[in-house]
This record gives C-alpha cells, sequence and structure tokens, in this order.
C-alpha cells in the first residue's frame, strides 16, 4: 500500500503526523481527497471535517477552523487554526459559543457586533458539535 506523508500544525502544537492512505479536507471550492501521486496543490481550507484514513485502514475525524493545504511529491502540510478529535472536543464550550454567536446575529443591525466573525464563531461551533456527534440546533 502506498502512503502519503501527512503533517498537521496548529499555532499552539505539532498536532499529528503519520504516513496515512488519504486525507480529505475541507477546500475552499469543496471538499477534496489527496491520495499517493497526487498533483502539487496549494489551497485554504473552511471551516469543516479532516477525514485521515490510515494504514490500517481506521479512519479518524476531526474539527478545523480551517487554514491551508500544501501537497506535494506525497507530502501533506496542512497548517490550521484548530484541529480536534471528537473526544477532544468541549462540547459545553462549544454550545456556550453556540448561544453567544446566535446572541450576537440575534443584534446584526448593532454597530457594535462584527456580523463576520459572529458567523464564522457560529460555523465553528456547529461543525464542533457535529464532529462531536451532537446535533445543534438551530
Amino acid at each position: 500500500m502506498k502512503l502519503i506523508n501527512v503533517e498537521v500544525i496548529t499555532p499552539s502544537k505539532s498536532a499529528y503526523s503519520a504516513g496515512v492512505v488519504s486525507v480529505t479536507v475541507p477546500g475552499t471550492k469543496g471538499n477534496f481527497q489527496v491520495l499517493y501521486n497526487h498533483a502539487p496543490i496549494l489551497s485554504s481550507l473552511e471551516i469543516g471535517k479532516i477525514k485521515i484514513v490510515e494504514q490500517d485502514e481506521t479512519e479518524k475525524i476531526f474539527a478545523t477552523g480551517g487554514g491551508m493545504i500544501e501537497v506535494l511529491d506525497n507530502h501533506v502540510l496542512i497548517l490550521v487554526e484548530s484541529f480536534e478529535s471528537a473526544d477532544e472536543i468541549d462540547v459545553e464550550r462549544a454550545e456556550k459559543a453556540l448561544e453567544r454567536a446566535k446572541e450576537r446575529l440575534a443584534h446584526r443591525n448593532d454597530p457594535n457586533i462584527d456580523v463576520a466573525r459572529a458567523e464564522a464563531a457560529l460555523k465553528r461551533a456547529i461543525n464542533r458539535l457535529k464532529i462531536a456527534g451532537r446535533v445543534p440546533v438551530h
């Protein structure tokens, strides 16, 4: 089985490094999968799910807050704001973030509210809850 080397780095740590079968990421234009001998690419990533299929065919799912990916010569470098497995997600914190974002967006006409920031916070909270197996109530 031919493997690609995947390295995931966040601002605070090297979060993942291994030879894997594939990695699927939330690209700006949609999800895409990287396999052995993928063409070189540099792309931005959105808030969403990263799926890694490891050498033993185990699927690992992670929440990400967006970032960048570089694919070159079977090496995948992923630089992301956040990278959390379902068991690393603090569900209570995500639920509170969801409520705060909803509250801010309920007052979107207030000039003191940064609507784009509130919408991004809402998306991150929903994504974390989905990855953690919780279905957020909109």
